[in-house]
Order: C-alpha cells, then structure tokens, then sequence
C-alpha cells in the first residue's frame, strides 16, 4: 500500500503539468480545448521517437513542447481566423493528431525498455549522493515497510521541475501579456476596447498550455518507458478533474494558490485512483469509471455544501428575525401594562 501511495504521487507530480496546461485553456482563456487528449500523445510520441533514434532526451523533451505548441495554435487559428466553434475546433485538431501520431511513431506503441531516457540520467546523477539510503531508512523507521521505492530521485526531481514550471506560470501571469490573456478570458469585448489582439491571446494562451500538455506527455513516456497512441484518451477528463479538485480543496483567491491548487489537486486524484483500484470488485478496466465518479462527484460536492450552507444561512437569519420580533413585542406588551 505505501509502494502504490509512492508511485501514485510519483506520477501525479508529473501529471500536474498537464493540469496546469488544463487551467490554461479552461480556467483562464475560458476556451473548451480537446486538442488535449492529442497533444498529450504528440508529446510522448515525439519524445519516445526520437529517443529509439538516438536523440538526446532533454533535446527530444524540449521538441515535443515544441510540437505541441505548434498543435495547440493551429487549434487557436481554427477558432479565431476559421470561425470555427472553440469546441469543435479542439475536437477536430484532436482528430487529426490521432493520425499525426501514429505517423511520428510509425506503429501504436514505441517501448523505451532499453533506451536512456532524462529519468536514466537523474537517477545516475542522484545515486551518487547517496541520499536513497538514508531517505529508505527513514522509510523504515517511521514504520512503512518493505518493499522501499527504488529510487527517490524521479519524485524529488519532478516536484523541482513541477514547481519551477508553476513559478514561471505565476510570474507570466502578472506580466502585461499574462493580464492580456486573462482579461481575454474574462471579457474580451472590454480588452478589445484597450485595443488587444485577442485573436492573437488565444492563440498564443492554447500554444502555451499544449505545450505544458505535450511536456507532460513527454516525461509521462520516459516514467513509463513506452508511448501508445491511445494513451491520451481521456486526458482531458483527468485535466480537469485535477484543477476541480484542487479548487474545492485549496480555493482560488490568488493566481499563486490556484496553481499551487491545481499542482496539489493532480497529485490527490492519483493518489485517489490508486486508492480505488485497491478495492476488489474493482479492476483495471474501470479507470475511465473512476475517473468519471470522481469528476461527477467533484463537481457536485462543492454545489451541495453551498446550499446547505445557503438554508443554514437563511435559518439563522429567520432566527435572528424571529428573536427581535420577539423582543420588540415584549417591550410593547410592558408599555402597557405600565399605563
């Protein structure tokens, strides 16, 4: 159980990156975008590709976000200069990289069993501090057990990487085009009227947040040490699922903790999943279920407290009504009862 928790936010850290890709277009562009579920293959496929054809791994990351920049802008000039619905824009680019990708891997799956990837070299790196040993026997000692994690280093490193990337976020967002990019999202009547190419926001907001999405995908392909063509399916759905409840856990008052939010919501869904699949009438096949469960339910939950505390509301106040009634009749029965 301790193993599955490890490996769970393990991977949630690096999943993270897509959450906050998600918040990108959905939260802060306030655009529906589907490409999600394409260029989070894009990513991986390129990334594994070029790693099988003996290209650096940090080289073939930084090409699958550029890759995925370029796939989420073609969906922004789908909507903004082809006047298609934003909605439909996403699906269709999504339709088209299911092909794109299976012509960049050259068949469904591309394993990375032998290969070195950016991982191989962080754990070399990390090994020679000798930290695993002592991080094991405080593993130990607290009363975790056996088996210990193989190797601290891809969670260690990942939560560097994945908080360098939120800080990066955070201090683009307060920059003038970063505003830009919210006020589209907010209201892009009123930033057009400061004269603002909101046309070229939106590009540029989906171009950044698939290229987050398409980072993701790359690193997710190295962790697990293969690509599949089908690996996106439902990304998007986990997307949003992560910034959902990251926001009803940890509250949106500033752009800084929203990031940090969506970051704390990627890695509670992992550890959430993992929790459930544990359960025995449950099985692998029934990812897509949980995910839906969880979604559903992150999306209800939140409304249900709301008005319960609305009636709560509403009932101290009658009360508090009922109370100066009360005593406002009290002090007219006195008056006159005094005459």
């Amino acid at each position: 159980m301790p193993t599955a928790i490890f490996a769970s936010f393990e991977s949630g850290i690096i999943y993270a990156i897509m959450a906050l890709g998600v918040y990108l277009s959905f939260r802060i562009l306030d655009f529906p975008d589907l490409t999600v579920d394409g260029s989070f293959v894009t990513g991986a496929a390129v990334a594994a590709t070029m790693i099988v054809s003996g290209v650096n791994p940090v080289i073939a990351t930084i090409t699958a976000i550029i890759i995925g920049f370029v796939a989420g802008c073609i969906t922004g000039l789908l909507h903004t200069f082809g006047k298609i619905n934003a909605l439909l824009s996403g699906i269709l680019m999504m339709i088209a990289l299911y092909s794109i990708n299976l012509r960049i891997m050259g068949r469904s799956n591309v394993p990375l069993l032998s290969q070195d990837t950016a991982f191989t070299g962080m754990e070399g790196f990390w090994s020679s501090l000798g930290i695993d040993a002592a991080l094991n026997k405080l593993w130990m000692a607290v009363g975790l057990g056996e088996p210990v994690p193989g190797t601290w280093s891809i969670l260690f490193i990942m939560i560097i990487i994945t908080l360098v990337i939120k800080f990066i976020t955070d201090g683009f967002l307060k920059t003038e085009i970063g505003l830009a990019l919210r006020a589209t999202g907010d209201n892009q009547r009123m930033i057009r009227s400061f004269s603002a190419n909101t046309n070229l926001m939106i590009i540029l907001g989906l171009g950044i947040s698939n290229g987050m999405v398409a980072l993701s995908g790359a690193l997710i392909a190295q962790y697990s040490r293969f690509a599949d063509v089908g690996m996106g399916i439902g990304m998007i759905i986990i997307g949003l699922a992560s910034v959902i409840i990251g926001e009803a856990l940890f509250g949106t008052k500033t752009i800084a903790r929203t990031t940090l939010a969506v970051i704390g919501g990627a890695i509670i869904y992992r550890l959430v999943v993992s929790m459930a699949l544990r359960v025995d009438f449950l099985e692998t096949g029934d990812m897509k279920l949980i995910t839906a469960t969880i979604v559903i339910l992150a999306l209800v939950m939140p409304k249900v407290m709301d008005r319960y505390k609305d009636r709560k509301r509403k009932a101290q106040r009658m009360a508090e009504r009922l109370d100066r009634s009360s005593i406002t009749d009290g002090k007219g029965e006195s008056g006159v009862t005094i005459k």
